[in-house]
């Protein structure tokens, strides 16, 4: 016992002794003779130690006094180390240059003690890094991440501000205009919101122009696609089943599908990143359905030695390969070992085998051919109903004639606010174009792309004045072009929390560590922030909501563009810790904003909302909304 006491003892002067080569020599020989009296009554202290030992110690008596002594100057010397680091410290602080400076460090400096109790790292920030977080508030946690990261901080734009409006407490690079990547949904979501109104709906009716006899239309029928974003295969049943309890079991004549509502562009669907078969890709169209995605579903049958394969929904004129052989290689990556082809828009064949470990899988994928996907989506959902069509199924706008015949079945969709919650908690992107074009068509009459971000400048302009707009393009985010700056997206989150559709708006974001696609996030207090996602190859970006330990609410802003981008998230995820700890004698933020980042607004108990004006019926009650949009 006692040798492994002295071994200690021993150990522990060394690591004294090392951590003195990080104090000036100098300063270190000033504080030892300065430190006499502390040397001697540390010497008193281990001769009195040493009185009370057996014979046997004394043996060792000479290398533990040797030892003892090493101990003692060392615990002295790393006294005045680290007195005269603080001193170092203390006189080298550079002075506030503005006020959002002042309020910055003002925060920081309050904040350092749990700060500093919440980030543990194996590496200091460089001293330019060190330089860079004093004059923009930015944790050295963070700086430290990127650090480690090789990610360098001109690439990163970084803003923490109050919610309710004030100088921001984060400052870095915020107005440099970097690509969001899908964060750019929240600007779409936002602008939907007060353009459109919360309880805005989507309407898909359904005409026939000719007599029913005995179960058959002797004619034509129409389905108008007026922008829906979510007309999915159970509700395209639900539409369809409308039209047969109508008594029609036959068409006589066409089916005619008008998508004449959105005026877009020819779309390649691999243009963006050479992946023309991931949904994610899919353009909008004013009858969407199901996403233009289908779902292949593999079911293992044992006793057959054989895997199932089932498509939804039904494609009519397009044939797929029954079974596929069953195999006992591992799961994995079980889509390349069935060999599927799945460039021929008639037929989806299978080339290898299932590994029967995977159990059930379900695959989705973009149609080969997306032109003629709702052709086909809704062609082949009515014959498996039992449906029958004597004509084509053809694309053409619905005749003004037969417009004034009274509406024969109709689709409705969820509100508005469904719509955006499954477009930020889950990143959809083709929903938010549609929403996107929705804007440019309840505005103004036609939904293009050129009339959607008319009403999307009109808007900002409106809400948030003369602060830089967002260059927007497809309204969801992927794309190259997309550019935002950190104090205008800072500014829109500022003034989405003081608006009547607050809670809407903050509720569609992900809840970090909880759903969507920050379910998985690392954030210590899962719960307390909701943030949208963004990423591509050479942008990363996070933003929203976080709500402090102090009971405040913060808009946080984080974007970093260049090669490696994505590998910023973890110094995202440090700066949400950060604003989470705030503790709660953290003073408030100065009054002054910075620039981009809104003020606080006129002292009135009324919130004034600009878009009864600027936007008749924004927040009609949703019949009245469809009411008004023109018919195509």
């Amino acid at each position: 016992m006692e040798h492994k006491r002295f071994a200690a003892f021993k150990h522990d002067s060394v690591v004294r002794l090392h951590c003195m080569r990080g104090c000036p020599a100098p300063h270190a020989a000033f504080y030892l003779l300065s430190g006499t009296i502390r040397a001697i009554c540390c010497f008193a202290l281990c001769a009195l130690f040493m009185s009370f030992r057996s014979r046997f110690l004394y043996r060792f008596s000479a290398l533990r006094w040797r030892t003892g002594i090493l101990a003692c100057a060392a615990a002295v010397a790393l006294t005045a180390c680290k007195a005269n680091t603080d001193a170092t410290t203390a006189t080298s602080a550079p002075a506030a240059s503005s006020p959002a400076a002042t309020a910055s460090q003002a925060a920081s400096s309050a904040n350092a003690a749990s700060a500093a109790a919440a980030h543990v790292f194996d590496d200091a920030p460089t001293p330019e890094l060190a330089e860079l977080a004093a004059a923009t508030g930015v944790p050295p946690a963070v700086t430290a991440t990127l650090a480690r990261a090789h990610i360098p901080v001109d690439q990163v734009s970084l803003l923490v501000a109050p919610a309710d409006g004030g100088a921001p407490l984060v400052n870095l690079h915020t107005a440099t205009p970097l690509n969001p990547a899908s964060v750019m949904k929240l600007v779409t979501t936002a602008a939907a919101l007060d353009v459109l109104g919360a309880a805005y709906t989507w309407r898909t009716p359904v005409w026939a122009d000719g007599a029913l006899h005995s179960n058959t239309l002797r004619g034509n029928l129409y389905i108008q696609g007026q922008g829906d974003p979510k007309l999915v295969v159970e509700r395209l049943w639900l539409l369809l089943q409308q039209v047969r309890q109508a008594g029609i079991h036959t068409i006589e004549g066409d089916l005619v599908l008008d998508n004449t509502a959105f005026a877009l562009p020819p779309h390649e669907a691999g243009a963006f990143d050479g992946e023309p078969l991931r949904p994610y890709n899919a353009a909008p169209d004013a009858l969407l359905v199901n996403f233009k995605s289908l779902v292949l579903n593999f079911t293992p049958d044992p006793t057959q030695g054989t895997a199932r394969v089932g498509m939804t929904p039904p494609l009519a004129g397009v044939e797929v390969t029954p079974t596929l052989p069953l195999s006992d290689a591992d799961c994995g990556v079980w889509q390349n070992k069935v060999g599927a082809a799945l460039g021929n828009s008639r037929a989806i064949t299978f080339g290898g085998s299932y590994p029967a470990s995977c159990g059930s899988k379900s695959w989705a994928l973009a149609y080969a051919a997306p032109e003629e996907f709702a052709a086909r989506a809704i062609a082949g959902m009515w014959l498996s109903m039992g449906g029958n069509i004597t004509g084509q199924v053809r694309f053409a706008p619905v005749p003004p004639a037969v417009r004034q015949r009274g509406v024969l079945a109709e689709s409705i969709s969820p509100p508005l606010t469904e719509m955006i919650r499954d477009i930020n908690k889950y990143s959809n992107n083709v929903m938010a174009s549609q929403v996107f074009l929705t804007m440019g068509l309840h505005t103004r009459g036609t939904g293009s792309y050129d009339s959607a971000n008319a009403a999307m400048q009109q808007w900002w302009r409106t809400r948030l004045g003369d602060t830089p707009p967002p260059v927007i393009s497809n309204g969801s985010g992927l794309s190259r072009t997309d550019r935002i700056s950190a104090s205008s997206l800072g500014a829109m989150l500022q003034a989405m929390w003081r608006s009547p559709s607050m809670s809407e708006f903050v509720s569609s974001m992900p809840i970090a560590g909880i759903d969507g696609t920050l379910r998985r996030s690392r954030v210590r207090q899962p719960g307390s922030s909701h943030l949208k996602t963004g990423t591509l190859n050479n942008a990363s970006a996070l933003a929203g909501y976080v709500l402090a330990n102090n009971g405040k609410h913060y808009v946080l802003v984080a974007m970093a563009n260049g090669p490696g981008a994505p590998g910023a998230r973890p110094a995202f995820e440090a700066l949400v810790d950060w604003t989470m700890e705030l503790a709660a004698e953290t003073p408030a933020a100065a009054p002054t904003p910075a620039a981009g980042v809104a003020a606080d607004p006129a002292s009135s108990s009324v919130v004034q909302d600009p878009f009864a004006a600027a936007f008749p019926g924004a927040y009609a009650p949703s019949d009245q909304a469809a009411d008004t949009t023109p018919e195509h």
